[in-house]
């Protein structure tokens, strides 16, 4: 894969791409938030962007917006020193697709890049439909009527979960299972993250109700979309 490593720590960096390299990747790598959204706009196509939330010039928050607004749907997984559900929930809303906090084991993070790429690429899934709400697993894409809605990897995941068992009740171990690679050594409410997140995007704009809460279990999707 091409990979983009935006990290100020140059230290880091370098440990990241000597890694990210010795595991057949081609890395590139950027210093200042600057560089690393000139690169994310026009240096690619790349796989998948690792991106620091802290950074001189633009943020990560920052560059991951201006990366969804120009319309760049590269899966990003933000790195940052930071933890909290309230700085993973900004990473979200941004568009970053995963959160991962500092110090991490390059192991997991090299699993994490594995998952984004392979539900970037190689979902199979045909077009879900749930009323007026249209969700294409393998184009990437979510409408709701004549409106598109932009959405990250993790997003589309748990959104997919649900639409394929309309009126169903999925638990959230089983979204865990299927959308995250390691679901053990996750906590479970994380999901509530991912469901709040496609609430704002999927149903608030709209007047929408569709992703219900079924208490003590996980959720379920409206089969008229709300």
């Amino acid at each position: 894969m091409r990979i983009l490593v935006v990290e100020d720590e140059e230290g880091l960096a370098e440990s990241l791409r000597r890694g990210l390299s010795a595991d057949g990747h081609i890395v590139d790598v950027a210093h200042d938030g600057h560089r690393g959204l000139d690169l994310a706009l026009a240096g690619g196509p790349y796989d998948v962007v690792l991106l620091d939330l802290m950074l001189p010039g633009p943020g990560g928050h920052a560059i991951c917006t201006r990366m969804r607004a120009h319309g760049v749907t590269t899966p990003v997984l933000m790195l940052t020193a930071k933890d909290g559900e309230h700085d993973e929930a900004e990473g979200l809303d941004a568009g970053a697709d995963d959160y991962l906090t500092k110090p991490f084991s390059f192991v997991v993070l090299a699993a994490r890049i594995r998952a984004l790429a392979r539900r970037a690429g190689a979902a199979d899934r045909g077009i879900l439909r749930a009323g007026d709400l249209l969700l294409d697993p393998r184009g990437r894409r979510c409408r709701r009527g004549e409106r598109d809605i932009e959405l990250t990897a993790r997003e589309l995941g748990v959104l997919a979960c649900l639409m394929e068992q309309p009126g169903r009740a999925v638990a959230k171990q089983d979204i865990l299972d299927e959308v995250w690679d390691t679901p053990h050594a996750i906590d479970p409410n994380i999901v509530e993250v991912y469901v709040s997140s496609l609430r704002k995007k999927i149903d608030a704009p709209f007047g929408r109700r569709s992703i219900l809460t079924v208490h003590g279990t996980g959720y379920r999707m409206a089969p008229d979309g709300g």
